[in-house]
């Protein structure tokens, strides 16, 4: 009897212990919504617009990001998207835009099927030739701070996607650097991995220095060997610690998986990325 009774204390006790483990354990990552940046399937995209984002849909994206083309939309073929990615239970978290949408009737009309596909930032996914001078960068920051005063009645924010370019020093300082500082806090820096790793940039200390304003990521990959077509999890990126960086330090939103191709199909790319990501985060 004394024995039965011990081993089930020391039972109990040991199971009591391993809850709390348990806990950590399950909480070792927020619950952050990941998207598809359909750059992914550009191609597919291109030939069938519904088609490419019910194929999403199903794989277990919470979301996409659409990017220039869809300023060609008519706001009937915008609220067609809506109505599907409501179907899909997906949202529409973002857009990749050029410079011209931050200014004049562009600007407008990027608001309007913003709204329509519920996306709350409008990215400047490309600032157009700019003068390669710090002073021709801060005129991008401008560009974005006026563009985010129009966005604001709507409820939408601005948003600025880097490249390599934005990396590379002049008169060393980053361009990237300057668009930080001479934007308000409410312009979302987001951030492109891959492309901060291909100029051997660190990422961790890009977002650590910029706390609350990488709002989203582009998990791109990148790789010495393969470039951009290393698959996620396959290149020079510590993901768990940019992950715990972005969730503790940099305001994470929303992830976003993107990549410019790989030895799969883009379908099949896109599907594997996401198994990796949810491997990742368990």
């Amino acid at each position: 009897m004394l024995r039965n009774s011990l081993s089930r204390r020391n039972f109990l006790a040991a199971a009591g212990a391993a809850l709390p483990l348990a806990s950590v354990a399950a909480a070792k990552y927020k619950k952050i919504p990941v998207g598809l940046e359909l750059f992914s399937v550009r191609t597919e995209l291109g030939k069938d617009l519904m088609g490419t984002v019910k194929a999403v849909g199903k794989m277990g994206y919470d979301g996409v990001e659409f990017f220039s083309p869809y300023m060609s939309w008519t706001t009937d073929q915008a609220k067609d998207v809506k109505k599907l990615m409501d179907e899909l239970k997906i949202k529409c978290f973002s857009t990749h835009n050029g410079a011209a949408s931050f200014t004049g009737d562009t600007a407008k009309k990027a608001v309007e099927l913003n709204t329509i596909l519920g996306s709350k930032y409008i990215v400047m996914a490309s600032a157009g030739k700019v003068e390669p001078t710090l002073d021709g960068w801060k005129s991008v920051a401008d560009k974005l701070t006026a563009g985010a005063e129009i966005f604001k009645p709507a409820g939408i924010r601005a948003g600025y996607h880097n490249h390599q370019v934005e990396f590379r020093p002049i008169d060393g300082k980053r361009p990237i650097e300057v668009i930080a500082k001479n934007t308000p806090k409410e312009v979302m820096m987001q951030f492109d991995v891959g492309t901060c790793l291909e100029v051997g940039d660190d990422p961790i200390a890009w977002i650590n220095s910029n706390p609350g304003r990488i709002r989203s990521l582009h998990l791109k990959e990148w790789s010495a060997d393969t470039g951009y077509k290393a698959l996620l999890g396959e290149g020079k990126a510590d993901w768990k610690k940019i992950f715990e960086a972005a969730e503790k330090t940099g305001g994470v939103e929303y992830y976003l998986i993107e990549q410019e191709g790989s030895r799969f199909t883009p379908f099949e790319t896109a599907e594997k990325c996401l198994e990796t990501f949810k491997k990742m985060r368990a």
